[in-house]
């Protein structure tokens, strides 16, 4: 089954259960079965490797690295619990996906200074919600991919002002596997495996403002050190 096709059949339940925010819960659900077999239908086999555990009454702010736009959907398999994607306004021009994004995440034009705090309100109300928000602390795919970026400072924003703990996530092979550098696109989307690693909650209890740099300094090391740790 091809993955358009996979996002065709489903989309009239889609279309149906985002009419009520009460229903989103169920709308999560669904992208979940999508999500792996777009996957496995493309011939990719995720693998998450946990090293902690999440607490289910547990708000957090979820911070994948982004090496390819296949993070999206790995990062709907790596974690159980409901969450809200925090993603870039173009998303919401993608035929049939576009409509799910907008309706549901949270969409941001980071060149608007207005709507980049319009959607810094909304995350924190989904948080107060005790609903987990996705971001990408890198915020776009570096042409060096697997390599990082720096980090912006909104998901350490949001972590310390709401209080709420950080989980890192490293997707291993997905700029292997979907890659958006110039360099490698000629190889783009084989199959493979797309091995991610769920780390242990880094708690922000106690921190302010003062620790963002801090926070995004051991975040980002300790990714760096992961895909080291993996050979990436």
């Amino acid at each position: 089954m091809h993955a358009s096709l996979v996002v065709i059949i489903f989309y009239p339940a889609y279309f149906i259960l985002l009419q009520r925010k009460e229903w989103f819960p169920r709308v999560f659900s669904l992208y979940k079965i999508c999500a792996r077999l777009f996957l496995y239908n493309a011939g990719i086999f995720p693998k998450v490797f946990r090293k902690g555990h999440l607490n289910k009454n547990q708000a957090y702010v979820i911070c994948p690295n982004h090496c390819s736009y296949l993070d999206i959907v790995t990062t709907y398999v790596a974690i159980d619990d409901y969450f809200h994607f925090m993603g870039k306004a173009e998303l919401k021009n993608i035929p049939l996906f576009g409509h799910f994004f907008k309706e549901m995440n949270i969409p941001v034009d980071r060149t608007s200074i207005r709507d980049s705090h319009r959607a810094y309100l909304r995350a924190c109300d989904d948080i107060d919600n005790g609903i987990n928000v996705a971001i990408f602390p890198e915020a776009t795919i570096p042409e060096t991919a697997p390599r990082l970026k720096p980090f912006k400072n909104g998901a350490f924003k949001l972590a310390i002002e709401k209080q709420v703990p950080i989980v890192p996530i490293v997707n291993l092979d997905n700029w292997k596997i979907m890659p958006d550098s110039i360099l490698l696109r000629m190889n783009a989307g084989h199959p493979g495996r797309a091995r991610m690693v769920v780390h242990e909650p880094i708690e922000t209890k106690g921190m302010t403002e003062a620790d963002i740099e801090p926070l995004k300094k051991r975040l980002h090391f300790l990714i760096e050190n992961t895909l080291n740790e993996y050979g990436v």
